[in-house]
């Protein structure tokens, strides 16, 4: 009777061919790439860009005030207001950037819009000119440290006379913390809040 042929699998007796390179490459990539590329990474960002790799902080006093990549709430009349921020649970919450995602038809951005538009007309009842779009909607990040240079223009008025400030003085300011359009082409011109708001806590009234 004939039976069919049968073979039995050969294991190799040593596996240490397989695993030792293994081993080797995964010790190699592990140092080059968790390792060694980070701190290269880090050490050229410290030298060559320290402002930003430190989180473009704003220094005033020898004390960290701010971000200028981070909004910042601004309530008080005197100063200019930022871009509303739709973050939980706070206000421009850098752990947690994120927009309302209500629909341009939702209840309740309307009901939102409307509130922010009269709280403007409340703190300068003698402004009639458009309310700007970037000053009563929130963005997607929610984190916007900036306003467009025509949501600052619309505060002028307002911060100028609670400072007791010629309203020149106050547009100089806007104009010398005006940023343009990048590679002068991509965006358009807008003003950090922030620092516009320190430069107008260091003038003098006259």
């Amino acid at each position: 009777m004939n039976h069919p042929l049968q073979t039995t699998p050969i294991e190799p007796d040593d596996k240490s061919p397989v695993l030792r390179p293994a081993l080797v490459l995964f010790v190699v990539l592990s140092l080059l790439t968790g390792l060694l590329y980070p701190l290269l990474v880090t050490g050229v960002a410290q030298a060559v860009f320290p402002h930003q790799a430190n989180g473009s902080l704003i220094q005033r006093d020898g004390q960290a005030v701010g971000s200028e990549l981070i909004g910042q709430p601004f309530s008080q009349p005197g100063h200019f207001w930022s871009r509303p921020s739709a973050t939980g649970p706070m206000a421009y919450n850098g752990g947690a950037s994120s927009g309302s995602n209500l629909g341009p038809s939702h209840p309740a951005l309307a009901e939102a819009v409307q509130a922010r538009i009269g709280a403007l007309r409340a703190a300068d009842p003698g402004n009639t000119a458009p309310v700007p779009v970037d000053l009563v909607t929130a963005s997607a990040s929610g984190l916007d440290p900036h306003i467009s240079l025509a949501a600052a223009r619309y505060q002028v008025a307002r911060v100028a006379r609670v400072r007791g400030l010629p309203a020149e003085q106050v547009n100089t300011l806007v104009d010398q913390h005006t940023e343009g359009a990048w590679l002068g082409f991509m965006g358009e011109a807008r003003v950090n809040v922030l620092a516009l708001n320190l430069a107008l806590d260091a003038q003098a009234r006259p």
